[in-house]
């Protein structure tokens, strides 16, 4: 944006009623979009499906922080209207950027807002051609954080039906005789993540629950080779294997002996040669003739964006990964027996020192970097959000304001704006990065730098955040491609 900042109104409340009221103006016309079009709407990367009038008002806010002005719905709302009034195909639509675009940068000028909208869409409008030539099926093998995390996402993006659908989850009987209710219930309600949007329902009946009208079969299976998906109606499935029992491509290719199925994710690292993936950084890799891939670890998500942005421009001589992670199930509640070092001890009561295997795994995602990092890592009494330290030594010098600009522009208007997000605020901690889509939060208070010696400081929520790029990568195996407007450059 240029230098022109927004005019203080002369009466706050009154200009923030009529703020309110467009960004209550707009939920329809976003959910129509959705519905009808398949059209989803953003603000910088910011979903506006199925927000609240006052999360709308945040997300304009947050443009503020990270652009240094103020965007407006009085800006973005005349853009949305005349969305509306055009017959789009599917695509995916930043409001926020076009505003942006019309008002500050000058596309638009000499052009009435009907008239830079028109032609910034002219070839979505009659477009007929859908994001994938059917619906896929998707399975979700198991049920745990990352597996119900998946299951809120692939809901929430259902929309038409005419992309993925989730269509079963995979789990191990329970003990108990209301095995299918307690499954519902942790889907239902989350201590972290907090209730789910909508409404679930469960039938015992058909041994199904049905959330937000989508009816999801409860697999009961010891193995993965075990089932007959098309039994189930499914077929061409995606299985997301979200136990990390099976990490080679031996164990998980027992999930492609299965009717129905047809690939298979895996939502930790890979082991042999198996292709672990981090979305938006080497998911060119990806072939159409691939069944199984690795998405990786939730800190290799993190750290891999930031360290090519780093690494492209000024280039990294070496450095150590310091990870502060968030305790996880993995651990014990009180002191117990556990085949790793120093887990065995409590983990809502101590920091615990482990290792990880995330420094290394960068070499297999940027190769460039094969050997120059070294990683530890803390685990502590947080059960979400982690943070990872990067203590880098660049190939040329630079100055704090120089990288954190640098990181700015690329959380803003780079390729991996939904992989970096960006925060400016001195005041932020770990709670307030759950639920981000980002694999990580450049924090560019915390930033540090002399000459060549950069200390780079990273949040991520360690299980939304990485469950958002294994769905990036479930939307590229299962073929769906959607266009993205304003288009880049």
């Amino acid at each position: 944006m240029n230098e022109r900042k927004r005019e203080r109104p002369a009466d706050y409340f009154k200009d923030w009623k009529q703020r309110e009221a467009l960004a209550e103006g707009s939920i329809p016309i976003v959910g129509k979009l959705s519905r009808e079009h398949n059209v989803k709407c953003y603000i910088y990367g910011k979903s506006l499906v199925n927000r609240s009038v006052l999360e709308i008002m945040k997300i304009h806010r947050y443009v503020r922080q990270v652009e240094e002005n103020e965007l407006s719905e009085f800006e973005t709302f005349p853009i949305l209207e005349e969305l509306s009034k055009l017959d789009l195909g599917p695509a995916h639509i930043d409001i926020g950027r076009l505003a942006v675009d019309y008002y500050e940068r000058g596309h638009g000028a000499g052009k009435s807002v009907q008239e830079f909208v028109r032609e910034q869409m002219a070839e979505l409008i009659g477009a007929t051609e859908k994001p994938v030539e059917e619906p896929r099926d998707v399975v979700l093998y198991g049920f745990g954080r990352i597996g119900r995390l998946m299951a809120r996402i692939l809901i929430d993006k259902t929309d038409g039906g005419d992309s993925m659908r989730l269509k079963a989850v995979v789990v191990r009987k329970g003990k108990a005789p209301d095995d299918l209710v307690k499954r519902a219930s942790l889907l239902r309600r989350d201590s972290v993540h907090g209730a789910f949007e909508g409404t679930i329902r469960v039938d015992e009946e058909r041994q199904s629950f049905v959330a937000n009208g989508n009816e999801v079969k409860v697999i009961y299976a010891d193995s993965p080779d075990s089932i007959d998906y098309t039994q189930y109606g499914i077929k061409n499935a995606i299985v997301v294997d979200n136990t990390g029992v099976w990490r080679d491509s031996e164990g998980l290719s027992q999930h492609l002996k299965c009717p129905g199925v047809s690939k298979v994710i895996l939502t930790a690292p890979g082991k042999g040669d198996m292709k672990n993936v981090v979305a938006g950084i080497n998911n060119d890799i990806i072939e159409d003739s691939d069944t199984i891939i690795s998405a990786a670890s939730c800190t290799t998500n993190a750290i891999v964006p930031p360290l090519k942005a780093i690494d492209d421009e000024f280039g990294i001589v070496t450095g150590h990964v310091e990870t502060v992670h968030a305790y996880t199930n993995d651990q014990n509640l009180i002191d117990n027996y556990h085949k790793a070092e120093r887990r065995g001890r409590s983990a809502p009561l101590n920091m615990v020192l482990t290792e990880t295997g995330a420094a290394k795994a960068v070499g297999k995602v940027l190769p460039q970097l094969q050997g120059k990092l070294t990683g530890n890592a803390i685990r502590v009494p947080t059960p979400n959000v982690s943070m990872a330290i990067l203590n880098l030594t660049l190939g040329r010098a630079t100055d704090k304001d120089g990288l954190n600009e640098f990181m700015r522009d690329i959380a803003l208007h780079s390729p991996l704006r939904k992989q970096i997000d960006y925060s400016n605020s001195p005041e932020v901690v770990s709670s307030d990065f759950v639920g981000s889509r980002h694999a990580c939060i450049y924090d560019a208070q915390a930033t540090i730098v002399n000459g060549t010696q950069a200390v780079v400081y990273l949040w991520y929520d360690n299980e939304f955040g990485y469950s958002c790029q294994v769905y990036r990568i479930l939307e590229q195996m299962a073929g769906i491609h959607y266009r993205v407007f304003p288009r880049e450059g």
